[in-house]
């Protein structure tokens, strides 16, 4: 048996308490390059769970030997799932992308429990990043990932799989068959050129062309495993993937859609899809699985689709009371939670506290894929992360990145990850001012990044002409003296912000401490619920005082008397 080391140290980190994205924990976002304003393709991935440490994976590339075998183990628990043939070749892996630009992630929609606890030993982790070692394109990868659940079984619950290269980008949904059956049932569909799409924990894909192999791929079982469970008796062309197998309900909508929602509202705002499809109110409205945005997306735009708290709609977090004096759009868990008898929610928004790591895949198919493909990385909450490019042919990850170097339960200031928490944990006390600072930061960084990218290119490419290795040392030199100066410029910025705004206080840029107020809106907040315990007393008026009388008038001066006059003498 032979292992790879790389691919066994992210088991061996979750099987110290590291668990992988779990139920209502990741967001995904597709491009197709005739969306974007480039003609890259897009897509990204938000990592999300409690029990995730956000590390950069890499996984160099592999000559097996005949008959050598790999573990499997669960990427969410870290549990031996059991042993599959190696593939003699292997391509190199750097995050969720391949050294040829293919780029996979994925958000877990669960679906039904009767299709819980499948039979096999390929988990949803493991078809990802196995996928990317030995597929070049998405359609390849498409064949890989069903191929390997068919011969070896699926171990997870439902999936949707963000499936993209330079040229096509695909949504993959899938659910395994249940307690102590093999395989699974799938559907996958490519976007439509100037398209985008996205999907966060409920299955999307509804009805499907049944005789279009050139866009959508399903298993052959997909429609008659339905009836044999008899969810489905009508026309196979009615049939629809998402209906049967995870059928909407109000978590599904309030939760999950919403996040898909609100990155369409926003990409194309005159489709006036209203909050009404997502928030309980009218189930009988669906969102479509794809829009044409209005205008075509940039990397920079799809970075900011991907930071996002329902600002500006009903459901913004930062307008009621438990946004605090300083408007903190976040929310602790439990989501839901009962009061006097009646249930209640917390929204659940793209940014999110507990996002161990996400990036934006940008893939080029013009340029040699070393240098086209580019893993914006980042690390924590995607509101306050900084993506950091990461080329595809780089033959290591920056160390503040690597694995390794610490985990969930170990503090180390050598690592991103809880660099970055310790800054985002100072900004949600404060939120209102210190995103000022955070965004400005951040800002500076990516702005940097994005003027910087195409001389950075242009050498790469000159270099690339001659020796493919050397632009491929030159991207990894590049790319890790990137990660190291975030690194060490938001350690920097953490230090400002506690100097700052330490004690409840907040230093002008001439370093004088001020005492600013709460919001007026705070004030009334705490004077409703203690207003009569905090009153001060009021002040009795002053009593008049009695008016002194007037001043006599003065008596005018006696006048002098003149002195008679004496003639002169004659």
């Amino acid at each position: 048996m032979i292992r790879s080391f790389s691919k066994f140290l992210p088991a061996l980190a979750i099987s110290t308490g590291l668990a992988a994205p779990t139920a209502l924990a990741c967001t995904s976002l597709l491009v197709s390059k005739g969306a974007s304003s480039d003609g890259s393709t897009f897509i990204t991935y938000a990592a999300d769970s409690h029990e995730l440490y956000g590390e950069l994976y890499y996984t160099p590339a592999r000559r097996n030997a005949a008959g050598a075998q790999r573990d499997i183990f669960e990427w969410d628990t870290g549990k031996f799932l059991g042993r599959i043939p190696e593939a003699p070749v292997t391509y190199s892996v750097v995050g969720n992308m391949n050294e040829h630009q293919l780029s996979i992630s994925e958000s877990t929609f669960t679906g039904r429990k009767e299709l819980e606890a499948p039979n096999g030993i390929i988990d949803y982790g493991s078809l990802i990043y196995i996928g990317l070692e030995r597929a070049k394109t998405a359609r390849e990868a498409i064949q890989v990932m069903t191929r390997l659940v068919a011969e070896h079984g699926y171990a997870s619950t439902g999936e949707s799989f963000s499936i993209a290269d330079p040229k096509e980008a695909w949504i993959l949904e899938m659910i395994g068959k249940g307690e102590g059956k093999k395989g699974a049932v799938w559907v996958a569909r490519r976007l439509p050129e100037g398209y985008l799409s996205a999907h966060a924990n409920q299955a999307r894909i509804r009805q499907f062309p049944l005789k279009d192999p050139e866009n959508t791929l399903y298993s052959a079982d997909v429609i008659s495993f339905a009836r044999e469970k008899g969810w489905f008796t009508g026309a196979d062309k009615d049939f629809s993937f998402a209906d049967t197998y995870h059928p909407l309900d109000f978590e599904g909508a309030r939760f999950a859609e919403a996040r898909v929602w609100s990155i369409f509202r926003r990409a194309a705002p005159s489709l006036g899809l209203g909050v009404e499809s997502v928030n309980g109110s009218d189930p009988t409205k669906r969102l479509p699985l794809w829009v044409k945005p209005e205008r075509k997306v940039s990397v920079q735009d799809v970075m900011g689709l991907m930071r996002d708290h329902f600002e500006g709609t009903t459901l913004d977090m930062s307008k009621d009371v438990g946004a605090g004096p300083y408007a903190v759009p976040y929310r602790w868990r439990p989501m839901t939670w009962e009061v006097d008898g009646k249930k209640y929610v917390h929204e659940r928004a793209i940014s999110t506290q507990q996002t161990g790591f996400s990036f934006v895949a940008q893939m080029r198919s013009w340029m040699p894929a070393p240098v086209g493909g580019v893993l914006w990385f980042g690390v924590d909450d995607t509101y306050t992360t900084v993506y950091t490019p990461m080329y595809a042919g780089i033959r290591r990850a920056p160390k503040n990145f690597a694995q390794g170097v610490a985990n969930r339960g170990q503090f180390s200031w050598d690592s991103s990850f809880w660099v970055f928490n310790w800054v985002s944990n100072q900004a949600y006390a404060r939120w209102s001012d210190m995103i000022v600072d955070v965004r400005k930061t951040q800002g500076e960084l990516e702005g940097q990044f994005l003027a910087d990218q195409a001389d950075i290119e242009k050498v790469a490419l000159e270099l690339y002409k001659t020796t493919p290795e050397q632009a491929r040392t030159y991207l990894t030199d590049y790319s890790v003296q990137q990660g190291e100066k975030v690194h060490t410029r938001w350690r920097h910025l953490g230090e400002q912000l506690l100097v700052k705004y330490i004690d409840g206080n907040v230093r002008d840029e001439s370093g004088k401490v001020n005492h600013p107020r709460y919001p007026d809106a705070w004030y009334r907040h705490i004077v409703r619920d203690a207003g009569d315990k905090l009153a001060m007393p009021a002040e009795k008026a002053a009593e008049p005082k009695p008016t002194p009388p007037a001043p006599a008038s003065p008596q005018p001066a006696p006048q002098a008397q003149p002195k008679p006059t004496v003639a002169p003498p004659q």
